[in-house]
């Protein structure tokens, strides 16, 4: 139970470090990075930063789900990330007031597609494992062997004593 803990919070978070990598790729051209003077590790972590703050509630029961029904399928996982970034989407949609900026086919691409990645990366790392009972250690201990008796020679028995 531990480990499949340890292991769907390891996946969360490198889904969404490389949801922040994606996102980068989108918005910032090496170029863009090279001159702003920023480093791409920052840029990807702050980005990820705000994927796991939005994501995590949703994510975190997409893996109890998956856990629970020990789907293993990639396509659960990326199906779900990419639901995950739709929501993503329309929640920054919302927020931006009268001067909508966000609503455009790039954007809304690099959402489900940095939705894909992040899905595709969890199952990677979690979801391919999902449900698996942990591998059963044999025990160690004295091994009792019961040796059966040699066979006679013959089928003779021995002769019974009559009791007196």
């Amino acid at each position: 139970m531990f480990l499949a803990l340890l292991r769907v919070l390891l996946g969360l978070v490198l889904a969404c470090l490389a949801a922040g990598l994606a996102q980068v790729a989108f918005a910032w051209t090496p170029a863009d990075i090279a001159q702003s003077g920023r480093d791409a590790g920052e840029l990807v972590l702050l980005a990820a930063t705000h994927f796991v703050l939005f994501s995590a509630p949703f994510a975190l029961v997409a893996a109890a789900i998956g856990e629970w029904q020990s789907i293993r399928s990639w396509t659960y996982y990326a199906l779900v990330a990419i639901a995950i970034a739709f929501a993503g989407f329309l929640a920054q949609y919302a927020s931006e007031g009268s001067d909508a900026t966000i609503l455009n086919n790039y954007a809304f691409k690099a959402f489900l597609t940095t939705g894909f990645i992040a899905g595709v990366v969890y199952w990677a790392i979690a979801g391919r494992r999902a449900g698996e009972d942990p591998p059963e250690v044999p025990r160690q201990g004295p091994s009792v062997v019961i040796a059966k008796p040699p066979a006679s020679a013959g089928s003779k028995r021995a002769p019974s004593v009559p009791s007196t």
